[in-house]
């Protein structure tokens, strides 16, 4: 293996590069992929005991960041509170050309951040997909719709209307533990104004922190940035979330992460008026209909498997209509059992490590019992693709499922899955079977994506103007690619919170203000009787 170059990264506060004492470290996937665990357990050895030096010199280690204090986390706060009342006062265009030289820092980085992102474990193909969707929402195409909707004038006989969106203040920042990368998604709250204070999870650092050391920050310095817009910090989750919560300086907390955990947060956020952003879990529905390219339908859904399932928009369940069922079962059926694990190096690798593999044989084991039918997959394996009951691996998986009153009750169909599996609802035909898939769809408490297979206009004009639940829906197109001009994530129900929604970031971290300016002397009786 080649060794890599191991990077420190200090705090950034106040503009000011800060460092500490205490270190968390970024690892490998190889830490515990390879079969030789000698290796791994040097790591964990020197992880209690050994030098910065000897760790550095670990062939496992990516980099090592900055352990901050609550008293540090505190003037991030601070450095934030004052950067945030500066930004209100600098011109939209100069913030919008600042997010826009993001576009040519990850282009110029883009290389770097995919290959620690495979080190980090997520395989080349995903790694890729990420990228993708973070230059969409910096590229200057994405830049003129953010310009369009943040601020727009109405001419009228009499007034200028202007309606434009005022920023939140201070927003902090908690990205996914485990695809931390689309953390940075949320920097586009910077174009409405606000100054941000990001937490870099300690468990997956490496990606994460390149990208704000070499990419964001250096954008903010470069286009003279108020410092403080940008805070970074590594801490304890729990620690934190409660500074930040409790904290007057706080408008806005960003969050990525459980259902449960979120939705709680928001309850908080609401007590103390504070604004939350969820980016929750997933549960997303594929309709396949009669007349779907079954090829192309088939090639979505495996994209359930992506990532071992661990990746919250990817798709959790198909209904499929009961004409074609056999023959997509067929298809999925060899196409999910082609799939290996593999380094995550390799270009047409898509399974990841799972470490939840209890979890995942409990819920396999209670839809068989009720009477789902296994058409592949259910063992654990390992690197080799050998069932092995120690193995980090699982195979895809896929269940039938018949009918939607058994569908209902089954939590393999109507909880997130975080596993390589998949269930396939397979209903009963009727004369209203489309209506009852819609409400079956609507009827699901998750709700980040929801896509369809059918070549019917009728069905899908149904589809794009019944199906009310979920931020995205998409139309005989991968589930899980980003589209250009698209929103990036977002969703309702459990996915986005009592406020979800398809999340532009700079939309839902600002509020819309509506300002009139008379162009003509009307007197102000006049106007309030309505002469003109």
């Amino acid at each position: 293996m080649t060794q890599t170059t191991v990077r420190h990264f200090p705090l950034y506060i106040g503009g000011e590069l800060v460092d500490t004492d205490e270190r968390a470290y970024g690892m490998s996937v190889r830490a515990v992929l390879e079969p030789d665990g000698a290796a791994a357990t040097s790591l964990f050895r020197l992880l209690r005991e050994g030098t910065e030096e000897e760790l550095h010199a670990h062939p496992h280690i990516l980099c090592s960041v900055a352990l901050s204090t609550p008293e540090q986390g505190q003037a991030a706060l601070r450095a934030a509170a004052d950067a945030a009342a500066r930004l209100r006062l600098v011109p939209f265009t100069d913030r919008l050309a600042c997010v826009g030289a993001l576009y040519e820092g990850f282009l110029e980085h883009r290389e770097e951040l995919a290959r620690l992102m495979r080190m980090e474990g997520c395989p080349r193909l995903l790694a890729e997909a990420q990228l993708n969707a973070v230059l969409h929402l910096v590229c200057p195409e994405s830049l003129e719709l953010a310009r369009s909707l943040l601020r727009r004038e109405i001419i009228t006989p009499h007034h200028t209307i202007v309606l434009q969106r005022q920023p939140d203040g201070v927003v902090c920042v908690d990205p996914p533990a485990n695809t931390p990368l689309y953390g940075l998604i949320a920097s586009l709250v910077l174009l409405a104004g606000n100054s941000v204070v990001i937490r870099v999870p300690r468990s997956c650092a490496s990606s994460l922190a390149h990208a704000l050391h070499n990419i964001i920050i250096p954008a903010l310095e470069a286009h003279g940035a108020p410092p403080g817009t940008v805070n970074v910090l590594c801490a304890d989750f729990e620690v934190t979330m409660r500074q930040w919560l409790d904290s007057p300086l706080v408008n806005t907390i960003y969050y990525f992460g459980s259902s449960g955990r979120g939705l709680a947060l928001e309850r908080e956020c609401v007590e103390r008026g504070k604004r939350a952003i969820l980016e929750l879990s997933g549960n997303d529905g594929v309709l396949v209909w009669h007349d779907a390219d079954l090829e192309h339908a088939t090639a979505a859904l495996v994209e359930s498997f992506y990532a071992s399932g661990q990746a919250c928009i990817g798709p959790k369940y198909a209904v499929v209509h009961p004409a074609i069922a056999e023959q997509l079962l067929t298809r999925l059926r060899k196409a999910a059992s082609a799939l290996r694990p593999g380094d995550p190096e390799d270009s047409d690798t898509v399974l990841s490590p799972v470490l939840r593999a209890t979890a995942f044989r409990r819920c396999l084991d209670e839809a068989l019992r009720a009477g789902a039918t296994k058409v592949c997959g259910g063992a654990q394996i390992n690197l080799r693709g050998e069932p092995d009951p120690h193995g980090l691996f699982l195979e895809p998986t896929v269940l039938r499922i018949n009918g939607f009153e058994f569908a209902e009750t089954v939590p393999a169909v109507r909880e997130e899955c975080f596993f390589p599996l998949l269930s396939v609802v397979v209903p009963q035909d009727c004369p209203d079977l489309l209506d009852r898939c819609v409400a079956f769809l609507n009827g699901n408490r998750f709700g980040l994506r929801n896509s369809l297979w059918a070549e019917s206009q009728e069905v899908i004009e149904r589809f794009t103007t019944a199906v009310t639940n979920g931020g995205v829906l998409k139309v005989n197109d991968s589930h899980m690619a980003h589209a250009p001009s698209m929103p990036g994530l977002g969703g309702t129900g459990h996915s986005g919170g009592s406020h979800g929604e398809a999340a532009y970031p700079f939309l839902r971290a600002s509020r819309l203000q509506a300002v009139a300016i008379a162009t003509t002397r009307t007197h102000p009786w006049d106007a309030v009787i309505g002469l003109n």
